[in-house]
């Protein structure tokens, strides 16, 4: 099935038409996302299409997410950031902390099928200065080949050394890791929160963590899972879920991702306040979060748009030709055992368990 053409809001064709006849100089903008097979799908399915409608050249740079360095442009006034990939909870601080600009939802385009913006996003996709385009999550991953007989099936299992022995790859974060220390221990997804929300909790999700610390190869960008497992570097990892998917369906590598557990996040995408080029980097929120953008972004990486009327138009992969929906962390069958990452909880907690995470690392 082709993809409907690409849609804008009429306004923002005009505001392009009307910006190329008042100065001949290039426009352009700077969009900053997460780098490897996720960076390569959003310049195909959203950077180099938007250019071609709107003449607008994208600048990309690359990060590892966190606020840090748009804070440092805001604090000095020097923004050279336009449009940012964010986690959620980032969006949300990055916006009480005024480094974000508010984007009313009601400006962007109607949903493929016609659906007002407002109601086509996923609810949970929308916040004050960050707009949803996709879900994504992190699970852990083994490499076929490097685990004989019995195979690994639940998150317990990623913290069974006796069962499974070997390195594990982990990101150098308390995020995701302390909720999937619980889920293995035996608490119920619907309590992990809660739990953690105890002193008693955190104190047992770091317990856990301990019985495997001396077993971790820590990551922070996220090629590097797929890399490690290639090279035999850990036996497992935790991962974003649409780096091992390009592995497996570009690269051919017996890769096997354990969906129990998984931790199902919200990406957005946010504005640096202050930015200069606010008008085009509008422009460009508008046309990358459409459902269309989604799409064909999700048909290149197995994410799910956070547009309603956005998944019908995900059908096969546009080079493996393989069906997404069963490689999706959303789809049903995926999220089943899912938890729901709780970013208000975390905008509240990040930055104390920051400094408890680095000093148990460096003990």
């Amino acid at each position: 099935m082709r993809l409907p053409p690409t849609s804008i809001v009429p306004a923002l064709l005009a505001a392009v038409s009307v910006a190329a006849c008042g100065s001949d100089a290039p426009r352009s903008i700077t969009t900053v996302s997460w780098g490897g097979s996720y960076g390569r799908a959003v310049n195909e399915g959203a950077n180099i299409p938007f250019t071609e409608a709107t003449g607008i050249r994208i600048e990309i740079e690359d990060y590892n997410g966190g606020l840090a360095q748009i804070r440092a442009q805001v604090d000095i006034g020097d923004i050279h950031w336009d449009v940012v990939d964010l986690e959620i909870a980032d969006a949300v601080r990055g916006c009480d902390e005024g480094l974000l600009e508010p984007i009313d939802v009601n400006s962007l385009p109607a949903g493929a099928d016609g659906t007002p913006a407002a109601e086509d996003f996923v609810a949970e996709g929308r916040t004050e200065c960050g707009v949803g385009n996709l879900y994504w999550s992190t699970v852990y991953a083994y490499n076929d080949e490097n685990i004989p007989g019995t195979k690994p099936a639940t998150m317990a299992d990623f913290f069974d050394l006796e069962a499974f022995p070997g390195r594990r790859g982990m990101r150098r974060v308390p995020q995701v890791n302390l909720e999937f220390a619980l889920i293995a221990d035996g608490v119920p997804l619907d309590q992990v929160y809660a739990t953690l929300d105890t002193p008693e909790g955190l104190d047992r999700a770091f317990a856990v963590l301990e019985t495997i610390r001396d077993e971790v190869i820590w990551w922070e960008a996220g090629a590097q899972p797929p890399q490690m497992l290639a090279d035999g570097e850990v036996i497992m990892s935790t991962a974003y879920n649409g780096r091992i998917f390009n592995a497996q369906v570009l690269e051919n590598q017996p890769f096997v991702i354990v969906w129990d557990g998984q931790l199902l996040d919200v990406g957005q995408v946010g504005i640096v306040a202050g930015t200069p080029r606010l008008a085009e980097a509008l422009e460009y929120v508008a046309f990358s979060t459409s459902a269309e953008s989604m799409a064909r972004i999700a048909r290149r990486i197995s994410y799910s748009p956070m547009r309603r009327s956005g998944m019908p138009l995900v059908t096969t992969h546009v080079v493996a030709g393989v069906e997404m929906e069963p490689h999706m962390p959303a789809s049903p069958a995926n999220s089943a055992r899912a938890l729901r990452y709780d970013w208000s909880w975390w905008v509240d907690h990040q930055d104390e368990l920051n400094e408890r995470f680095s000093a148990w690392l460096a003990r």
